[in-house]
């Protein structure tokens, strides 16, 4: 079992960065896939990016791509969303989530694939 801890967002104008961490307890973080996910008032919950449990793969949605990165260091429990060139429509509650896989590779892309969730953290991009 793993619990999963957000951090790092916060109010911030259109152009800005920040970067999200997530912070995981156990000993066995290398174990799980890794994704974040957000979800904007009245929206559904929506996939932002993955990365797998090496670290050698990742996925992006179409919107975010070449403006946010993820990024894991498995010796200290952590993964992490660098988000640049930040957009009001970035605006949402983001969640990190942990997903216990065999594969090493495996990048997952869908919320029924990820057993445990942060609390989320509030991102909120002005305009």
């Amino acid at each position: 079992q793993v619990q999963l801890v957000e951090s790092g967002g916060g109010l911030v104008q259109t152009g800005d960065s920040l970067r999200l961490s997530c912070a995981a307890s156990g000993r066995t973080f290398s174990s799980y896939a890794m994704g974040w996910f957000r979800q904007a008032p009245g929206k559904e919950r929506e996939f932002v990016a993955a990365i797998s449990r090496s670290g050698s793969n990742t996925g992006y949605v179409d919107s975010v791509k070449g403006r946010f990165t993820i990024s894991r260091e498995n010796a200290k429990n952590t993964a992490y969303l660098q988000m640049n060139s930040l957009k009001p429509e970035d605006t949402a509650i983001y969640y990190c989530a942990a997903g216990l896989r065999s594969n090493t590779g495996v990048v997952l892309t869908s919320r029924a694939s990820y057993g445990y969730w942060g609390q989320g953290t509030q991102v909120t991009v002005s305009s």
